[in-house]
């Protein structure tokens, strides 16, 4: 009794805690946590006579999809899969989870991210943080030197989620890698290329790609006078451009990684440099920048890669921008990003994000993101061979948070199925031959629906139609049967044609294909 007494005066407790940060109009995560805490005591204490009451709910940072929102998705897996297959992309697939060790040292700072699993007495396992280590590890253990492939899974990190803004601990990833050994930056090019295309075929708004060179930064941060140790730590510090303004930027590699003031301003003198082709050229001439090896090496990459990328016709969204440094350890030469200029409204926002932002809303940001990894392959394979691999991942939940709010606003309704055709009867005692007369439909390939009543109204079953967006109705009746028709009504038009029933799969087909 003691035990549930307690458990009583914590409830009380916790709820007073609750109701303070509503009246406090507290942001709304900090008000849901806590909530979650006052569920899960309450799911302690139990409900009548013992029951224990569950807390329905779903894991944070996790969300369920329903029948309207899969459809969008469905639409924008789509179009994503048929621009990989058009570049001659093949697919694969890995276990969710990995050994610890594959995972470990990957990710530089974000490495506290990954999800490990509890050890159950067998291997540590790690839950996947992306798609690309699991790919370097595949290549590796199958010896595979090169290959096109596109993969597309769920990945988990234990990120602080921003819902609003695409940001989860469990979503999609869609990758595309190409890993061969190959002349410089043509792979690279179709990378970019590809972004392009499905950022143009989503029809997002605007966006531009940035580029840089992992190279070029290490050159930098060189001549600025980094140490070597801390070449990835400040890299991980730049990353930070997107979300944090110089100023703020230049303290943490100050006060917090403990670089010289005067260091720190040649690093923002680089930094706030952007351009094209140009702006490669012109670093080229750079006295200093220049007598670096591997700045010289990524900058006559960096000409290059502009040069085709004026082939493929991308040059008006690609800009070269050296602030761009993108903290995955992994990545050894050319680095992208695809930003989008699109802000999802604040009315659809927390509190805590509309604090941040403008009165137009929220800034979408990241919707697409990789680079060049040529030696993450030689850290899995026992002799240390290398497989170049260069490749790109499409920010889906970014992407999908954007659709969505599309769709929300648009009059078009987003229909959840497919169906062409509902057999339908206007008399009563008819089912065997809706049902005989669907499946006829069904084998022939129609995608075709029967409402599950022996008697059901001509009415509810045209509202049904309407309701889910069926274009035709087949109407069968007494008359019908004995000539040998069925009657096709256009849902939308209320048109209605008598169809020999020899004919009807080609007239449906006609109509609706």
């Amino acid at each position: 009794m003691a035990d549930k007494a307690q458990l009583q005066e914590a409830i009380k407790t916790q709820g007073e805690v609750v109701r303070k940060l509503k009246s406090e109009k507290a942001s709304k995560e900090q008000i849901d946590e806590e909530v979650a805490k006052l569920l899960q005591l309450k799911a302690q204490l139990g409900g009548d006579e013992g029951k224990h009451v569950f807390v329905l709910k779903t894991a944070k940072g996790t969300r369920d999809y329903n029948p309207k929102q899969m459809a969008i998705r469905e639409k924008v897996f789509s179009i994503i899969i048929s621009c990989f297959k058009r570049h001659g992309a093949e697919t694969i697939d890995t276990p969710v989870f990995e050994l610890k060790e594959t995972l470990t040292g990957k990710y530089g700072e974000d490495s506290k991210l990954i999800y490990d699993l509890k050890d159950q007495g067998g291997e540590l396992l790690s839950l996947r943080y992306d798609l690309t280590v699991p790919f370097a590890r595949y290549l590796a253990l199958n010896k595979i030197t090169n290959i096109k492939r596109y993969h597309i899974a769920k990945v988990y990190r234990r990120d602080n989620p921003a819902m609003t803004r695409g940001r989860y601990r469990e979503f999609y990833q869609c990758d595309f890698d190409i890993a061969g050994q190959y002349d410089a930056m043509i792979p690279d090019a179709e990378c970019l290329k590809i972004v392009y295309e499905i950022l143009n075929e989503l029809d997002l708004g605007d966006f531009r790609i940035k580029v840089n060179d992992r190279r070029i930064l290490d050159g930098m941060f060189a001549v600025c006078g980094v140490p070597d140790e801390k070449f990835r730590t400040i890299c991980s510090t730049v990353d930070k451009l997107d979300k944090m303004a110089w100023e703020d930027v230049k303290k943490e590699m100050v006060n917090e990684k403990g670089l010289s003031e005067d260091v720190a301003d040649r690093i923002g003198e680089y930094v706030s440099m952007q351009g094209g082709q140009d702006l490669a050229e012109r670093l080229l001439q750079d006295p200093k920048l220049s007598q670096n090896k591997q700045a010289f090496a990524g900058l006559t990459d960096m000409k290059l890669l502009f040069s085709y990328l004026e082939l493929f016709q991308v040059t008006d969204k690609v800009v070269f921008d050296l602030s761009l440094a993108r903290g995955l350890d992994y990545y050894t030469g050319v680095i992208y990003e695809a930003i989008l200029s699109q802000t999802i409204p604040a009315s659809v926002s927390t509190p805590a994000e509309q604090n941040g932002a403008d009165e137009a809303g929220v800034s979408v940001g990241s919707v697409a993101g990789g680079g060049r990894y040529d030696g993450l392959v030689g850290m899995f394979d026992p002799k240390g061979r290398k497989v170049p691999c260069v490749g790109v991942s499409i920010g889906i939940e970014r992407i999908f948070s954007i659709m969505e709010q599309k769709a929300e606003t648009s009059s078009e309704k987003v229909r959840t199925t497919e169906t062409q055709v509902l057999v339908a009867s206007a008399q009563k005692n008819l089912l065997e031959e809706r049902l005989k007369l669907t499946s006829e439909l069904w084998n022939a390939g129609i995608k075709a629906e029967v409402l599950y009543k022996k008697n059901p109204k001509l009415l509810s079953q045209l509202q049904h139609c309407e309701e889910t967006g069926i274009p035709l109705v087949a109407i069968l009746g007494e008359q019908e049967l004995k000539d040998g028709v069925v009657k096709l009504r256009n849902v939308a038009s209320r048109e209605e044609v008598d169809v020999p029933r020899a004919d009807l799969v080609d007239e449906i087909k006609k109509r609706t294909l």
